[in-house]
């Protein structure tokens, strides 16, 4: 039976709660003391974990700590120094670029809305999401593998297509809940809800999953619900 567009709304809040208590202090994992190192941070987070992109940053931010710093920066230096963090070549690029822009356009200014973020090199809809919501306290939804993933499975969405699936659970969540919702999805699906094992006897949403017992009833389904996240990354 098809679920109304009203039951998946009240199904959803009562997720959230049952996140909430769950989760009550959220944060970003990764490390930063400003918008700028924030900004850099996520770019770097791409493909790599947040654990590995902090033992990184430290020298980054040592040696680079300002924008126009990061601007003037040697690329191979810049390669050098995050190169752990994986794709380190396009990494080192985009960033020696969105710090060149910033100073050009936005007078060296880490902008406070999505529309200029995504102007610069390497920035989407996900990293300008992080930066206004934990940078400048402005909600948004940040959907990386765990959302796409979490989302499918609670049936809030059965997009594969990030954008479309931020704008179908942003119609079920309050927005000034958007970053926070967003950050308790990412931990529940790093902790519990994991890829190809998640931990169903161990959930407390159990009661309100459709996917509840996925990972031990149905592997075929759950093999395919891990092939689309690529599209997440």
């Amino acid at each position: 039976m098809r679920e109304s567009s009203v039951n998946k709304k009240i199904r959803a809040k009562a997720i959230y709660r049952v996140l909430t208590k769950s989760y009550p202090n959220v944060r970003c994992e990764l490390d930063y003391t400003n918008p700028f190192q924030l900004l850099v941070a996520t770019v770097l987070s791409a493909q790599c974990t947040d654990k590995r992109v902090n033992q990184t940053t430290p020298a980054l931010f040592k040696k680079y700590n300002t924008i126009k710093k990061m601007a003037t920066a040697d690329r191979s230096d810049l390669e050098r120094l995050i190169k752990s963090t994986g794709f380190f070549r396009a990494k080192a690029k985009n960033i020696k670029s969105l710090s060149q822009k910033i100073l050009i356009d936005f007078n060296g200014k880490v902008p406070e809305n999505l529309e200029d973020l995504i102007t610069l090199p390497g920035v989407g809809r996900k990293t300008a999401n992080v930066v206004l919501g934990h940078a400048f306290g402005i909600p948004g939804i940040t959907v990386d593998t765990h959302f796409g993933r979490l989302s499918r499975r609670f049936g809030w969405s059965k997009e594969n297509n990030p954008v479309k699936v931020e704008f179908e659970v942003g119609e079920l969540i309050t927005r000034k809940e958007w970053t926070n919702l967003s950050q308790r999805l990412i931990w529940h699906g790093r902790r519990v809800c994991h890829s190809r094992k998640p931990a169903c006897g161990a959930c407390g949403l159990a009661k309100l999953c459709p996917s509840f017992g996925i990972g031990e009833s149905d592997p075929i389904k759950a093999k395919r619900l891990v092939k689309v996240e690529a599209d997440f990354r």
